[in-house]
């Protein structure tokens, strides 16, 4: 047998054991991804030509193709490059963005569109050239085709080994492009048709740059180890050990059964085999694995290291998080993008700058999606809420930091000062506004005797107050509660609650009654004993409406259902989208490691895991409701902005003047009123999401548990908390808009309260359905003013779900009914 001839002679270096001969290897470099040395003459600018031997067949094939960490790199840079779009635009806003973008451009059909050429679309012909000017020293090149008018029409990477830059002998910079064919064909190309994209050499500008020669050593050794390490294995033949045993009493089938133990083959690894030692005792050698096998870890875990530096690409963001923080990781992400693909992003852009057909126009990358580049933004906007709670900035500075429009009223203008939430206004004109008696604006005398801020208003001041519009003024002003003795002994409580409750909401938001009352104050007198006559107007006009009267001659207006369904139907839209996004992020956060670190919802990924602990799950960070009520109120104050902007015009259309600039003031606090009554709903819905979750977790079995009972909660309850947040927004918004813009055209229009005239009116909305009383003084319904339907101010079982309207006409016809 041929295993006789080794076999004792195994045995007996097991026994008579010597010096071991010193191992040695002899390794042959190979050279790397460096080019080669340039073979001809040197061109007219008198450079090298860098890049005349990169071999980008091989470059693809044993880097790209390979070294799984050159594919993830260039593969997490393309994605970008091919996931976002392309914008053309001029002009740039203090944030960066385009005054005007041009959605409609000949280049962006086609970066953007279905068909850059017949064979790949916009997204995969940028995907392609992102790698290429990765991969290619050379650079890469696409060749632009036109219609006979000039509009570009095609566009084609081609191959960037098979396309040569021809200097130009005269002095300019490319005499033409040479490409050969893949039929061995070469075209003349005019450097016009081209655009060559590459990384600028320092030195030679014929040449460009990649990141795989910097690599190159790094990418060559990871390859080579794991070749080494997977021939290693396949032949390896060497047992876990080898047992040696007293042969002098075996026979020959004795050992032949030994024998049969020493197997080879890597499904064999691990056994034991027993040999014979001679005469005497037993002997067991250990062939474990050696250290200078083991370092194949390390030297892998340097490559890995050394090629994604070169790339500027983190682990983190190729997918593998593991062992960092979140903050971590959310940084490296900022960097990378700030870093890396930013500027790679731009190469791609810049090149066709040239195409646009305007000096003034401008393209790029739109990365208004990329959330990792609102970490800035997010850190100015959490500074500008900081020093706004501590009274340090207005309303109106902090919405210019977070990139908003100013709202540009006294309200917003002026400093709120905690811990009372105390104005200090900007301007004298704006004391009144604010409610603040004998005001002179930023230094001097503040409400109350002698200028004191502390102290109260007095009753008395000013024509025509009673002493609750004071108390309720005071208690606004200052964020308590205004007396019960003010206001009826069950007003005085509900009131109390609802200022706090809009306090919650919206700390920044006074109240409306010391401005309804300033209003009333700067309504000119123009002969003595007006006030009194239009009292007593009042006071006559204070009759029911029948609902089968015939409409008046001249003009009037009154917000139909129409108004009403369409708003509520863009404020639903609105939120639909917010409430689904809210429902992956709350349920993604309770499926991260990070949240699950250390509590007894982490599973262990192996037996030396010891991440898990009995710490609860911090419900709060996970739901996060201040974040998601800021998105909430941006998104509605957007769209309550133009819903008002419309309902203000059509008033003031419908009475035949300009829209008065006086209304604007006013119509801006009724769209306060209303994002902060939506604003308070939705801040409810999390709220019951925060208790179910922090309830749930002490009795759900695994994270999957308190998954479904997020789903769940969204699916029962959003879409009656949508439904009741569009609806007191939409109504709040349109009436309120209509009541301050009729109030700032004249005193000589009066409106009528008017229901739907359905079951689902409420009585105390029923009891007021066709009263009239003129523009700007409170209805009285169930012995609570309220100016108009929906009014904030009001409790809130008056105002939520309500859809009533306000029927607007002059003064002599409303003396006519």
């Amino acid at each position: 047998m041929a295993r006789r001839r080794w076999f004792p002679a195994l045995r007996n270096m097991l026994q008579t054991p010597g010096p071991q001969p010193d191992e040695s290897k002899t390794i042959t470099w190979t050279g790397g991804y460096t080019s080669t040395a340039y073979a001809g003459t040197t061109n007219i600018w008198g450079t090298e030509g860098r890049a005349d031997g990169w071999d980008i067949g091989r470059v693809v094939t044993e880097g790209y193709e390979r070294v799984i960490w050159v594919y993830k790199a260039i593969d997490t840079m393309g994605k970008h490059a091919a996931r976002l779009p392309l914008q053309v635009g001029r002009g740039l806003t203090e944030d960066g963005e385009f005054e005007e973008v041009i959605d409609d451009h000949p280049l962006l059909r086609l970066l953007n569109g279905p068909k850059a050429n017949p064979l790949e679309s916009g997204a995969q012909l940028r995907r392609r050239l992102s790698a290429q000017v990765l991969l290619s020293k050379r650079g890469a090149f696409v060749e632009i085709t036109r219609s006979n008018r000039g509009t570009i029409t095609r566009l084609d990477l081609l191959p960037p080994d098979r396309v040569i830059p021809v200097p130009d002998d005269k002095g300019e910079y490319i005499k033409h492009f040479e490409f050969t064919t893949l039929y061995g064909h070469v075209r003349e190309l005019d450097p016009e048709r081209v655009r060559w994209i590459r990384e600028p050499h320092p030195t030679d500008p014929f040449s460009g740059q990649t990141p795989l020669e910097a690599a190159g050593i790094s990418i060559e050794l990871d390859h080579l180890s794991r070749m080494y390490n997977v021939a290693f294995i396949k032949n390896d033949a060497r047992p876990g050990g080898i047992v040696a045993v007293d042969t002098s009493s075996l026979t020959d089938a004795d050992m032949d059964r030994l024998e049969a133990r020493f197997l080879p083959g890597s499904e064999y690894a691990g056994h034991v085999s027993v040999v014979g030692a001679g005469q005497g005792g037993m002997t067991y050698v250990d062939l474990a694995t050696r250290p200078r096998e083991m370092a194949y870890e390390h030297a892998a875990q340097n490559s890995k290291i050394e090629i994604l530096g070169a790339f500027g690409v983190p682990e983190s963001v190729t997918g593998n998080a593991s062992g960092r923080t979140f903050d971590n990781a959310e940084q490296e992400e900022y960097g990378f993008w700030i870093h890396t693909e930013l500027g790679h992003l731009s190469l791609i852009a810049d090149a066709f700058a040239g195409d646009l057909g305007g000096a003034d126009l401008s393209i790029r990358y739109d990365t208004s999606t990329v959330q990792a580049l609102e970490l800035p933004r997010r850190k100015r906007r959490q500074e500008a809420r900081e020093e706004f709670e501590a009274g340090l900035i207005s309303i109106d500075e902090y919405r210019r930091r977070a990139g908003l429009p100013a709202y540009n009223n006294a309200h917003s203008r002026a400093l709120w000062i905690s811990p009372q939430k105390a104005p200090v206004p900007l301007r004298p004109q704006d004391a009144a506004a604010l409610g603040i008696q004998g005001g002179m604006g930023m230094g001097g005398p503040m409400p109350g005797a002698g200028g004191d801020p502390n102290a109260p208003l007095d009753p008395g001041a000013g024509p025509g107050e009673g002493a609750a519009a004071e108390a309720v003024a005071q208690a606004r002003a200052e964020g308590g509660e205004p007396p019960a003795d003010a206001m009826g002994p069950e007003r005085g409580a509900a009131a109390g609650a609802v200022a706090e409750a809009r306090a919650d909401a919206v700390p920044s938001a006074p109240g409306e009654a010391a401005a309804a009352v300033a209003d009333a104050r700067e309504m000119p007198e123009t002969e003595p004993g007006a006030a009194a006559a239009a009292v007593a107007d009042a006071r006559t006009l204070q009759t029911k409406a029948l609902p089968h009267q015939s409409p008046h001659d001249g003009p009037e207006f009154e917000v139909t259902d129409t108004d009403f369904d369409r708003a509520r139907d863009a404020v639903a839209l609105a939120l639909e989208s917010l409430f689904d996004r809210q429902e992956g992020v709350i349920t993604a956060r309770l499926r991260s490691p990070k949240a699950r670190n250390g509590t007894r919802f982490w599973r262990p990924q192996s037996p030396q895991d010891n991440r898990g602990g009995t710490t609860p799950l911090d419900i709060d960070r996970i739901v996060g409701t201040d974040r998601w009520l800021e998105e909430v109120t941006s998104a509605l104050a957007r769209s309550l902005t133009r819903i008002a902007a419309t309902t203000a015009q059509r008033t003031a259309d419908a009475f035949g003047v300009p829209l008065p600039a006086e209304a604007s003031p006013r119509i801006t606090a009724a769209v306060l009123d209303a994002v902060a009554a939506a604003e308070n709903i939705a801040r409810t819905f999390l709220d019951t999401i925060t208790t179910l979750l922090t309830q749930g977790q002490d009795v759900a079995d695994d994270i999957d548990d308190l998954v479904a009972l997020v789903r769940t909660a969204f699916r029962d309850m959003a879409a009656t908390k949508i439904t009741d947040a569009a609806e007191t927004a939409a109504v709040a918004t349109v009436n309120g808009t209509a009541e301050a813009t009729a109030a700032a055209i004249g005193p000589d229009i009066t409106r009528t309260w008017v229901t739907r005239r359905d079951d689902r009116v409420r009585p105390a909305h029923e009891a007021v359905d066709g009263t009239t009383l003129p523009v700007a003084k409170p209805y009285q319904v169930e012995g609570y003013p309220m100016r108009f339907p929906g009014d904030q101010l009001a409790p809130i079982h008056l105002t939520i779900n309500c859809r009533c309207r306000l029927r607007y006409r002059t003064r002599e016809q409303g003396a006519d009914q």
